[in-house]
């Protein structure tokens, strides 16, 4: 646990990020006013003048975690503050999380590969970044309820029983609570049970593992605000649904994303029905049976693809979501949605980005692939299949690393157990046949003597183990077709390397051991330096290492959001781009335009209009929207490189594309490049972005660089260095520059309107 304590250790318990402040005050709000007042809470200091109803856009697994742990301290007389509970929320399910890894991995393999998957996933990278102290956001509890879905689904499969079933719900049920990241586990064990369709593995096991958790989970997330019909109406969902169509009717054909899940129910019912139906009828009859149900199965299953397609095709996306396009065509965002490639998690990574969070176990993932293949039971091909599908969809976007890091974990978890088991087992045949080495040589005059009379004996050949002899968890032997077939294909690829009739050498051995123990003590190293380095700073405090090695801090957005608190109107309207609103609300209880919710892209793009426009054309813009202060980040003056400026170009794309007036091209300087310096385009210069980023800027770095101008974060001089304000008054920057306040006016500034021809500005400055 030290890994995820680092934040508070390095900095002091405090909320990270931009999306879990919304959380924590959310969960404020929910301490206050209890449960039930949370769902009907219509809070009217966001997204103004439009507000946002929380009950029916938040998923609330989350808050309600944080909630009844809250009031379960209290119960017991123990005075600890809502913050704090928030801040140590992700480790405690981090913790969790590492206990449902065990019980998966042990349940698809065993309890030593449990034991290392359990001890790889607790210092992951990757997961640490959404499970350090004061990362209270909805993966922090996610993966935790996503691994423990899988193994009780595999121990549902595995015993066969109702029990672990009714779990196998209730962990579903506390998933789609938690995340929009469901959608993964009602697609991928769908495609699980079609394998095992397919692969001749089903059982009626699987089907009580899967049936309930279609049909009745389905109930139960469209139980949720934020899920409702979308369970049902949406395309992600929608290869679940014909299993319904039985019971529900013309209603699944009208799905959702758990489709695939729906139509594995139906495949799956099909194939139970066909075993049933061949045991009842003679052969001959069967064939009769099977072509008149064939005949009317394509007659009806054409009427049903009619429908389904005309229903589809009236949706522009086909029913799709954004976010679910851009996993399935990663170029789809950036030409259509601008607003989801804008943010930085929903890139594709890069390849050194995986070796950063999940260091050499992105190297063994593979070698537990090749190791499921040799015993591909139930448990085995799941590990495969979660595998391949996590690394498909982490490829698309960076934010599912999360889902691949646990994969990763188990699959690493399989081939450390395989290896050591492997090496050991060498060292262990290596240590024997030296003692029977030893005992040869010490009773080797002696077996001459007497070796006259055994000569003539026949050598009784040794049985040795084969893989039809061992024996599974229940004790039934592993001797069916499929395993003997997957067990030769794997030892004919791979059984050269060691078997138990043929171990390494002892030394091979030793070496090998000694460099698995190297490379997990190297992952240990990398990971407590990783999360302590990367994943542990809060975005709301900045650091920067001083020349003897200590440290300093930078506080500016802190230092900004209680300016607004202590010298502005309760009531007072704020705006700046969105990525700022949660943080606004939480630290400054401000009201905002816009926030991380993301929801009302028009809303986002009369933002991105205003920014993007000369200061005449946003001063109006703004006084429609009732907006008192704006304020934007800017990080020239330290060197503060995700400052509003870096991100402006996203804010033209996102207000282009409701707006046909505002053409990305217009703010492409020379060379075809964004600039801000002498070569910006002159849209760019007159833009408000620019103004209220740069204004009085220049003297200010002549002070501090000597260069008039010099913006550290491009390294280059503004192209325009004279900026002043007629419709905007600065009222407030950081210590740091890196936020500044403006007032919006009410009149505009004459004074500043006075042509630059007259020279009465220069005057004027000169004279200050």
């Amino acid at each position: 646990m030290p890994e995820w304590l680092f934040s508070v250790v390095k900095y002091e318990s405090v909320i990270h990020e931009f999306d879990p402040y919304f959380n924590y005050r959310v969960t404020q709000f929910l301490t206050k006013n209890g449960f039930y007042n949370m769902w009907d809470w219509f809070d009217d200091r966001t997204w103004y003048p439009l507000g946002r109803v929380i009950g029916g856009t938040v998923y609330p697994g989350l808050i309600y975690t944080a909630g009844l742990m809250y009031q379960l301290l209290h119960f017991f007389n123990i005075p600890v503050h809502v913050q704090e509970v928030c801040v140590f929320t992700a480790p405690l399910f981090s913790a969790f999380c590492s206990l449902a890894a065990y019980g998966l991995v042990s349940e698809c393999w065993d309890t030593g590969a449990g034991l290392a998957a359990a001890a790889l996933i607790g210092m992951v990278p990757s997961y640490i970044s959404r499970s350090v102290a004061g990362s209270y956001d909805n993966e922090g509890v996610a993966i935790f309820a996503l691994v423990f879905t899988f193994y009780t689904f595999i121990k549902t499969v595995n015993s066969g029983s109702l029990r672990w079933g009714t779990i196998n719900l209730l962990a579903y049920f506390y998933m789609v609570l938690s995340w929009g990241g469901y959608s993964f586990v009602i697609n991928l064990i769908p495609i699980y049970c079609l394998a095992c369709v397919v692969t001749g593995r089903l059982t009626a096991r699987h089907y009580l593992a899967f049936a309930p958790l279609v049909f009745v989970g389905t109930l139960l997330a469209a139980s949720i605000p934020v899920v409702g019909f979308n369970a049902v109406m949406m395309s992600e969902h929608f290869a679940s649904f014909l299993a319904s169509i039985p019971v529900v009717g013309f209603n699944a054909v009208m799905m959702s994303e758990h489709f695939a899940s729906f139509l594995v129910a139906a495949v799956m019912h099909a194939a139970l029905a066909v075993r049933w139906v061949k045991a009842l009828l003679p052969p001959r009859q069967f064939e009769y049976a099977t072509r008149l149900v064939l005949l009317g199965g394509a007659c009806g299953l054409a009427g049903l693809v009619l429908m389904m397609l005309g229903y589809v095709l009236r949706s522009p996306t086909f029913g799709w979501t954004g976010r679910s396009l851009t996993l399935l065509d990663p170029t789809y965002a950036s030409r259509f949605v601008p607003i989801i490639a804008s943010v930085s998690e929903h890139q594709p990574p890069s390849w050194p980005s995986y070796i950063t969070d999940l260091h050499f176990a992105a190297l063994l993932a593979p070698a537990g692939i090749m190791a499921a293949f040799r015993k591909l039971d139930n448990g085995s091909l799941f590990l495969v299949l979660y595998g391949i599908t996590a690394v498909y969809f982490s490829g698309v976007m960076v934010r599912l690393m999360l889902v691949l890091a646990p994969a990763v974990c188990c699959l690493s978890g399989v081939a450390i157990s395989d290896i050591l088991t492997t090496l050991t087992s060498s060292l262990k045949a290596g240590y024997v046949s030296f003692q029977k080495s030893q005992r040869t040589s010490a009773t080797g005059e002696a077996s001459e003597d007497g070796g006259a009379s055994t000569s003539d004996e026949p050598a009784t050949p040794t049985p040795s183990k084969t893989s039809s002899g061992r024996k599974s968890k229940s004790g039934k032997p592993a001797s069916s077709s499929d395993d003997k077939s997957s067990r030769t294909i794997y030892n004919s690829l791979f059984g050269w390397l060691s078997s138990e009739s043929n171990p390494l050498p002892a030394p091979v051995a030793a070496l090998g051991l000694l460099l698995m123990l190297g490379l997990m003590a190297l992952y240990t190293i990398h990971c407590v330096g990783v999360s302590a380095d990367m994943y542990s700073a809060p975005s709301i405090v900045l650091q920067s290492h001083r020349q003897d090695g200590s440290f300093y801090v930078f506080d500016d957005f802190r230092e900004a959001y209680a300016w607004l608190r202590h010298n502005t109107h309760p009531e007072t309207k704020v705006a700046s781009w969105w990525d700022y609103g949660y943080q606004t609300t939480a630290m400054a209880n401000r009201t905002v335009i816009v926030d991380n919710n993301t929801w009302n892209t028009s809303h986002i793009a009369t933002v991105g209009r205003a920014m993007s426009s000369p200061e005449a054309k946003a001063w109006r813009i703004y006084r429609s929207l009732d907006v008192e202060y704006v304020f934007v980040v800017f990080g020239g003056m330290i060197g503060y490189s995700s400052d509003d400026i870096n991100k402006f170009l996203w804010m033209v794309r996102i207000g282009g594309g409701v707006y046909p007036e505002i053409k990305e091209q217009d703010y492409i300087g020379e060379g075809g490049q964004y600039r801000i310096d002498s070569g910006a385009s002159p849209t760019m210069l007159k833009s408000l972005m620019y103004k209220l980023s740069y204004h009085d800027f220049a003297p200010a770095a002549q002070r501090q660089f000597g260069m008039n101008g010099y913006d550290r974060v491009r390294n280059t001089q503004i192209g325009k260095t004279e900026v002043p304000l007629k419709y905007f008054e600065e009222v407030f920057t950081s210590e740091h520059w890196m936020m500044r306040i403006y007032r919006v006016r009410d009149q505009p500034n004459r004074d500043a309107a006075k042509p630059a021809s007259r020279g009465g500005a220069k005057r004027k400055a000169a004279r200050a």
